[in-house]
């Protein structure tokens, strides 16, 4: 699929000049826990009151199925100015030392990426009314990260289109591998399925509307952008 010759000189603008609701930082940890230590480690957490930091709360989520994390956490960070003046530093360390044997103790893996993606407001909105999250996390192919980027923004139009939740996009700056995630959010898991009741003709004419050959063609056309893709159904933390 070839895009618009505008489109595509937007989307190489990205991520130096992205739009400015995507210029929030974050930064994402994803956790699996030891071996039988999971609930342990959601308790860890909800001890944990990033708020004794001088930092806002994370938003949480646990893994329900897909890939191998058990726990996804996304702290607002603002910008790097904010988060590590000196002042907010040291109090996070002596926040820190609290609970951080602990955590050794509770986790096997962790990977943190720092992203840029919708102000905070936005995102826990979204939260707050939501129950079940598919998260879709991409590693793109040389060359094609804006492009990918300007693919999820179509999937937001198509999905808006047909009344239905967009994601959140977060885009990577520095940290794992992957270089862009999505979160969706959905009351339940019925809620989640509803794209499957809506007429063809329908589907058709929003993907048509929003720059896609046709409902058939966007997985297909995402594929040419990637190298790797990751999806994750989770739930809200109770």
């Amino acid at each position: 699929m070839r895009l618009p010759l505008a489109l595509l000189l937007s989307a190489l603008l990205l991520p130096s000049a992205s739009a400015q609701e995507h210029r929030y930082l974050y930064k994402t940890t994803l956790v699996q826990a030891a071996p039988g230590r999971i609930l342990d480690l959601i308790e860890l957490y909800q001890q944990k009151n990033a708020q004794d930091a001088g930092d806002a709360s994370p938003l949480w989520m646990r893994h329900s199925q897909g890939d191998h994390w058990d726990l996804l956490l996304l702290f607002p960070m603002g910008s790097y100015d904010d988060y590590y003046g000196a002042g907010r530093v040291s109090r996070r360390q002596k926040a820190a030392r609290a609970w951080s044997e602990r955590l050794g103790q509770d986790v096997a893996w962790q990977e943190d990426v720092l992203v840029y993606g919708p102000p905070p407001e936005e995102v826990r909105k979204a939260f707050a009314g939501s129950s079940l999250f598919h998260v879709e996390m991409f590693h793109a192919l040389p060359g094609k990260q804006a492009e990918l980027y300007q693919q999820r923004e179509m999937e937001n139009a198509y999905s808006k289109a047909l009344q239905q939740p967009e994601n959140l996009i977060f885009v990577r700056d520095q940290g794992a591998a992957w270089d862009l995630f999505t979160i969706g959010c959905f009351r339940n898991l019925k809620h989640y399925a509803e794209s499957e009741d809506v007429p063809h003709k329908d589907q058709e004419a929003a993907a048509r509307a929003a720059g896609f050959e046709g409902a058939d063609r966007i997985g297909p056309y995402l594929r040419t952008l990637i190298a790797s893709h990751h999806d994750t159904l989770a739930v809200a933390v109770k």
